[in-house]
C-alpha cells in the first residue's frame, strides 16, 4: 500500500485523468486526484462527453431524464466536484482546449448503453449521429492529443481495455488515451482492480472525495458516507484505495 502521493504514478510531477462523463472522475479516481493535490501536485482532466443519456436518480432531478437540460445540469455538477477535488486544468472534448485552434468547437454526445447478459455494459441499440463512438477517430485522437499537450502533463490515467465495466465510451477512452500516451511518449495507467496493481491509499482525502461524490446528485446517492447507490439501484462502498496499473505503449495489433 503506498501512502505517499508524491511518489504515485511513478513520482510524475503533472497526470491528466481521461474520463467518459461527468461523475467518472470522482467514482473512480475522486480520492487520487485529491490526494496529489494535497500533495502540491497539479491533476488536470479532460472529460470526453457531458453524459447526455445516463439515467437520472428519482427524486428532484428526475424530470432531467432524456431532455437537453441534462447535459448543462450535469456540466454544473462536474464543476462542483472539480472544486471539491482541487482539479487545475479541465477541457471538455471538442473545446478549447481540446480543441485546435481555428476549428469549430464540437460536442462529442454520450454514446449510451445496455446492460449484456454477462452483467457488462454493451452498445445501445440506437446510438446518436453526434454520439463519441461515432466520431471520426482522427478528429477525436487530435482534439485528445490537443487537450493533453495544452493542460501539460508526463503521465495520463484512463480506464482498462475493457473500460471496467463495458461502456463503449470507456473503451473508446482507454484506446484514445493509450494511443495519446504512446504518440507523446508520456506513461498510460489504468484503473484497476486487480491484486497486483499498484494500491494508492486515499485515506487522507476522502472526505474530499465523498464532498465531491454528493456534487453528482443526478446519478448517484451517496448513503451514510460509506457507499454510494447508482441509479439502477446498486451499491457500492466508497473506495479508500484505489487501484492502477502501469501499461506497455501499444504494439500493431494490440487492443
Amino acid at each position: 500500500m503506498n501512502h505517499h502521493p508524491e511518489t504515485w504514478f511513478g513520482g510524475a510531477e503533472r497526470v491528466v485523468f481521461v474520463h467518459a462523463h461527468p461523475d467518472d472522475e470522482t467514482i473512480a479516481t475522486g480520492g487520487t486526484i485529491a490526494a496529489l493535490r494535497g500533495a502540491g501536485k497539479p491533476a488536470g482532466l479532460v472529460t470526453l462527453t457531458r453524459g447526455e443519456r445516463g439515467e437520472v436518480t428519482p427524486g428532484p432531478f428526475a424530470s432531467l431524464q432524456g431532455t437537453p437540460q441534462l447535459a448543462p445540469h450535469r456540466e454544473q455538477e462536474l464543476q462542483a466536484a472539480m472544486l471539491m477535488l482541487g482539479v487545475e486544468g479541465h477541457a471538455f472534448l471538442g473545446e478549447p482546449p481540446a480543441r485546435q485552434a481555428g476549428l469549430e468547437p464540437r460536442v462529442y454526445e454520450d454514446s449510451g448503453m445496455e446492460w449484456g447478459d454477462d452483467g457488462m455494459a454493451v452498445s445501445a441499440a440506437e446510438t446518436g449521429a453526434e454520439a463519441l463512438t461515432k466520431a471520426p477517430a482522427a478528429e477525436l485522437i487530435n482534439d485528445l492529443l490537443y487537450g493533453v499537450l495544452t493542460l501539460e502533463c508526463d503521465a495520463i490515467v484512463s480506464y482498462n481495455d475493457e473500460g471496467g465495466y463495458g461502456h463503449p465510451d470507456h473503451v473508446l477512452a482507454h484506446r484514445a488515451a493509450r494511443a495519446v500516451a504512446a504518440a507523446i511518449d508520456v506513461p498510460f495507467w489504468e484503473i484497476s482492480s486487480d491484486e497486483a496493481a499498484e494500491a494508492y491509499d486515499v485515506t487522507e482525502s476522502l472526505d474530499r472525495k465523498i464532498g465531491a461524490l454528493r456534487m453528482h446528485g443526478t446519478q448517484l446517492t451517496v448513503i451514510d458516507d460509506e457507499t454510494i447507490e447508482h441509479v439502477g439501484g446498486q451499491r457500492e462502498p466508497i473506495a479508500s484505495v484505489e487501484r492502477f496499473m502501469l501499461r506497455a505503449a501499444p504494439i500493431l495489433g494490440d487492443a
